[in-house]
């Protein structure tokens, strides 16, 4: 993997799984995805994370049924990581994971296909085309590695949201959330030979919504962008009281999704050999890149691990935005 400039050549076409725990920032990756009608979601996983994996299927249902894609099939995966351990995160994504923000319970259940049999199933019909995304810990993807050897093989590319390289990590000095959350996992999947991409915190902590964002969703009065406003209103508090001391808030997931579907140029995404710290001092969860390179402009390396995104152009707020207005309800028979 050598650095690469301009938009990854990722097909919105090529049928998708997105793996997630869906809180405030995953609903806004989904919506992300369902408003482009190429894009192929052809399933969603839960894992544990910002809530339990039980109530991140169950929130993934209501974002789906709130835009009528009911035909996506959602099933439940690993409930805790491979140390046999969970801590949601309520003070970001309230008590329900989406900001109690009201959506309707569901009418649909998800299916009793555990998670990592769900993506072994797909790599296997799709071989060499199906994408995942993966934007919660990554213990579904790596357990799905043990049920099929060969899945780097039979994916064409996976997409991580996670890991911090030259920037400080978020639930410790040095991890991000989702790494931190099964470490284990997280060097599984990352020495695990795929062609890989990381989003980490150097690039999703600097889009960044706004209040200006938030009241152009809160204006539209439809469905849709009511409630990626509400959700997205619980999230500026957050990040206001608790990181920014403004009202800005990170840009995790979104991003990472349209990373994945080729939607945003990566200025700077060199591959680079990526470790994780599995260990249990103070580094525990921690994403270790030799990024020596940068000196040379990052020269071609033949022991790189991932696809590293570094740079983007801060742009993605805006059109994240607009992409979330775009949508009508239900009753509308008016395009975007």
């Amino acid at each position: 993997m050598t650095e690469q400039e301009g938009t990854p050549q990722m097909a919105t076409e090529e049928p998708l799984i997105v793996d997630c725990d869906t809180g405030i920032d995953d609903a806004l990756a989904l919506l992300y995805l369902l408003g482009d009608p190429a894009v192929d979601l052809r399933a969603v996983t839960s894992v544990f994370g910002n809530t339990d994996a039980v109530t991140a299927a169950d929130n993934t249902l209501r974002v789906l049924e709130l835009v009528g894609r009911q035909d996506v099939p959602v099933t439940i995966g690993a409930r805790v990581n491979w140390r046999g351990t969970f801590h949601p995160a309520p003070f970001v994504h309230g008590e329900d994971g989406l900001a109690n923000a009201g959506l309707p319970a569901p009418a649909s259940a998800p299916r009793e296909e555990p998670a990592p049999e769900t993506i072994v199933r797909l790599a296997r019909q799709h071989p060499g085309r199906l994408r995942l995304l993966a934007l919660g810990p990554l213990t579904n993807l790596a357990t799905a590695l043990l049920l099929e050897p060969k899945l780097p093989e039979l994916v064409e590319h996976v997409t991580v949201m996670g890991g911090a390289i030259h920037h400080p990590g978020n639930v410790t000095a040095a991890a991000e959330a989702n790494i931190h959350n099964d470490p284990e996992a997280a060097r599984i999947v990352l020495r695990a030979g795929w062609d890989i991409t990381l989003v980490p915190l150097d690039v999703t902590m600097t889009e960044l919504l706004t209040e200006e964002h938030h009241n152009r969703l809160e204006r539209t009065g439809r469905a849709v962008p009511s409630f990626a406003a509400s959700i997205l209103g619980h999230y500026l508090d957050f990040y206001e009281r608790d990181v920014f001391g403004a009202r800005s808030a990170a840009c995790h997931d979104p991003l990472a999704a349209a990373v994945a579907v080729g939607d945003i140029p990566c200025h700077r995404a060199p591959g680079l050999a990526v470790d994780v710290d599995t260990g249990d001092g103070p580094a525990r969860g921690a994403t270790i890149a030799d990024t020596r390179g940068s000196y040379s402009d990052f020269p071609n390396r033949e022991d790189t691990s991932a696809r590293v995104v570094l740079r983007t152009e801060r742009s993605f707020p805006q059109q994240l935005t607009e992409r979330l207005c775009g949508f009508f309800d239900a009753d509308s028979h008016h395009a975007a």
